[in-house]
């Protein structure tokens, strides 16, 4: 066999080797994140005009959002451009990079919003008004629909920069709470119908099972409102955060393992190594505090929450903006 012949049958090995490599990188990456393209939204930086002022985006402001979905892994379904994970939970962090401060917005799933409609390539087709929860229904229920929840907030507290996102599918609540050694508190409400356990008005600590009651439970409640499940998913957020911080005490890569053990309940746009970054940022600056939106419910189709359209205007220019 000649030498020019020896090194074609190489050259071609070799590329089929590195194609190979590819597309199993390729699956994988489609398999743990997203199909289609992460834009990012036209409106972000544009400017706003309040009681003849003019305010721009606050650079030294960065936010990460958090969505808890309303599945298990086990009960996902998708294709590929929809899929039946609604955001039943969100929490956006505000850090202000300046003033080393974090204020965390808790909003309402039921907020009506508009909100991007996906084609089947992931593309924007058109807008709907819809409870603020079912954007993420649209997309492949990965990276494509954390982004288009993600743009959502953001058209709601007016073109809003949302930096960071991340997803966490509902039986990872257990998870994390069991990762931490469970999460002390006060049981607020009657859970008789739902865990006889769990007893009103009794400082417990939550096993995994009995979190992802405390947090999700709505029927069977006295109080079924998505407004009194919040309540309870604030008094148990800021637990959880103050138990987070003494293991992490003992434990400097507390975040990292926990990434590791929710990795198959979570997505992200973030690296380990930047969640480690921000968890540290968040842990290290001074908490101010969680806020929430005015507003009212409405009985439509389903229950449906409207904010206070001018005092929504303000908080967002409080949080997100400043005078230009």
């Amino acid at each position: 066999m000649s030498e020019r012949r020896k090194r074609a049958i190489a050259i071609t090995l070799t590329l089929a080797v590195v194609a190979a490599v590819l597309l199993a990188l390729l699956g994988v990456w489609e398999n743990r994140h997203s199909l289609f393209p992460d834009d990012t939204p036209d409106g972000w930086g544009a400017d706003l005009v309040h009681n003849g002022k003019q305010y721009v985006l606050n650079p030294d402001i960065e936010t990460i959002l958090v969505m808890g979905l309303d599945k298990t892994s086990d009960d996902i379904t998708q294709d590929s451009y929809n899929n039946n994970q609604a955001a039943d939970f969100l929490i956006l962090f505000i850090l202000d990079n300046a003033n080393k401060t974090c204020t965390a917005l808790h909003v309402n799933r039921d907020t009506m919003v508009e909100m991007n409609v996906l084609g089947v390539a992931g593309e924007k087709v058109g807008t709907k008004t819809a409870q603020l929860a079912l954007s993420h229904t649209y997309g492949n229920g990965k990276l494509v629909s954390c982004r288009n929840t993600a743009d959502a907030v953001s058209s709601l507290l007016h073109n809003a920069r949302i930096d960071h996102y991340l997803s966490v599918t509902m039986d990872s609540v257990s998870v994390l709470n069991d990762f931490v050694g469970g999460v002390e508190l006060e049981i607020l409400d009657d859970f008789s119908n739902v865990d006889a356990t769990m007893i009103q008005g009794q400082t417990m600590t939550l096993t995994g099972e009995q979190a992802l009651n405390y947090v999700r439970s709505r029927k069977g409640m006295d109080d079924s409102t998505n407004n009194r499940r919040m309540e309870r998913q604030r008094q148990y957020l800021e637990a959880l955060y103050a138990k987070a911080q003494d293991v992490q005490k003992s434990n400097p890569q507390f975040v990292a393992e926990a990434a590791t053990k929710m990795s198959d309940h979570l997505i992200s746009n973030c690296s380990v190594t930047l969640l480690q970054s921000l968890y540290e940022k968040v842990n290290s600056y001074e908490y101010t505090g969680m806020l929430s939106i005015k507003g009212e419910h409405r009985l439509g189709e389903y229950v449906e929450f409207y904010p206070d359209v001018l005092a929504l205007k303000e908080q967002a220019i409080d949080l997100f903006y400043k005078e230009k």
